[in-house]
């Protein structure tokens, strides 16, 4: 049996984690959970799968969670968060929070050597340099990707050894503007950026789809989960979602994961690796309906988050955290209609320009940069 932890519980990845759950109560006990605002939901969660321990953003749903469950170990917003990563009791912890407010709870499960299932982008994006110097200092703890993409470049760089690889190619459903130009993006709402053609998430990581941000902070993450030069990291843009990333090695052979888009998979692969298990919870991928598989470059002259985020990674130091920072901010104004679509750009870049890069020697430092970057965008942009 073992003991889960699950940081963000009411998200698209904690719903989908519970269904794995669930449908394997013998292998996975819920030790603990943490929610945001949605505490009627946690509050199901806890009936059902009785946690000992629960976070939660709010003092309203801190009082509601108090009032129902007073056996429960309760804790309240980012010192709860981090509270949950020190859990003696938890085997893999399920870090799928939005935001560098996951970071905190990564570091302190890492410390306690566990297994991190990890579908936060933001911890490796602005802490990554930080994060593989901790996982060096305390090798009994493991990331195992939970993001389809990383988890595919993880699962094919099983083929060979990392010194053959030659590329690794990461994969874009082009989200909900494919094959737009810049003009017509002028008066693009948020009711448009919310439509994916292919995958139900969240809205801030929909709007990343739909601006490609969101693959420039995958890239970001593929160069600090492994290693690989941002030069031979590159994207393709498939609309069909179904080869979710591949890998290139130095004998030309292209190695691939195939699934449903659905992320029951790589949090199940997350749970049990290196063992792969049977699943009523999991969808089948039919190739024959699938029919063609299409592959096209991404138009980085349009969605300028991708050589953007290029930028910011081969600048190195905080600058990833200010991209991320900078990012977080204007999708945040964009779903407030404070800004336009295309301003998301215009800050990230203004963002980066205003910041001078330090080495990244603490979380002290990352955290900085990340809170600097976020004052600097609302008093620029916000009021």
């Amino acid at each position: 049996m073992k003991n889960i932890t699950i940081l963000g519980s009411t998200g698209s990845i904690g719903t989908n984690a519970l269904e794995v759950i669930r449908q394997k109560r013998d292998e996975f006990n819920v030790v603990a959970l943490s929610g945001h605002t949605n505490y009627k939901l946690i509050i199901e969660q806890i009936e059902e799968f009785n946690p000992k321990y629960v976070s939660i953003g709010t003092e309203e749903g801190f009082k509601a969670i108090k009032e129902k469950f007073p056996e429960i170990k309760l804790f309240l917003g980012r010192e709860g968060l981090k509270q949950l990563g020190q859990l003696e009791e938890t085997d893999i912890i399920l870090t799928a929070v939005s935001g560098v407010i996951g970071i905190e709870a990564t570091v302190e499960a890492i410390k306690k050597g566990k297994r991190i299932a990890l579908a936060n982008k933001e911890t490796m994006v602005a802490g990554g340099v930080y994060i593989r110097k901790l996982l060096k200092e305390y090798p009994k703890a493991e990331i195992i990707p939970v993001d389809s993409e990383h988890s595919a470049l993880f699962q094919s760089l099983s083929a060979g050894k990392r010194k053959d690889v030659k590329n690794l190619i990461i994969t874009a459903s082009g989200g909900s503007f494919r094959g737009k130009k810049r003009e017509e993006l002028k008066d693009i709402t948020v009711a448009d950026a919310l439509k994916h053609p292919k995958w139900s998430m969240g809205k801030k990581i929909t709007i990343d789809s739909s601006t490609l941000v969101n693959k420039g902070l995958e890239v970001i993450e593929a160069h600090e989960l492994f290693g690989i030069d941002y030069d031979r990291i590159k994207v393709a843009v498939h609309p069909q979602s179904i080869v979710h990333s591949l890998v290139e090695y130095n004998d030309n052979a292209m190695i691939a994961q195939l699934g449903a888009t659905d992320m029951k998979l790589p949090i199940q692969l997350a749970f049990t690796y290196p063992e792969r298990e049977e699943s009523k919870a999991l969808d089948v991928l039919d190739l024959m309906r699938v029919g063609a598989l299409t592959f096209e470059e991404p138009d980085m002259e349009t969605f300028k988050g991708l050589p953007l985020a290029y930028k910011a990674g081969k600048i190195g130091g905080t600058m990833t955290a200010v991209f991320n920072a900078a990012n977080e901010v204007a999708v945040e104004l964009f779903m407030k209609e404070k800004i336009k679509f295309l301003e998301i750009y215009d800050i990230i870049e203004k963002a980066m320009e205003n910041h001078i890069p330090e080495e990244v020697k603490d979380l002290e430092t990352i955290l900085k940069a990340d809170q600097n970057t976020r004052n600097w965008v609302y008093e620029k942009y916000g009021k």
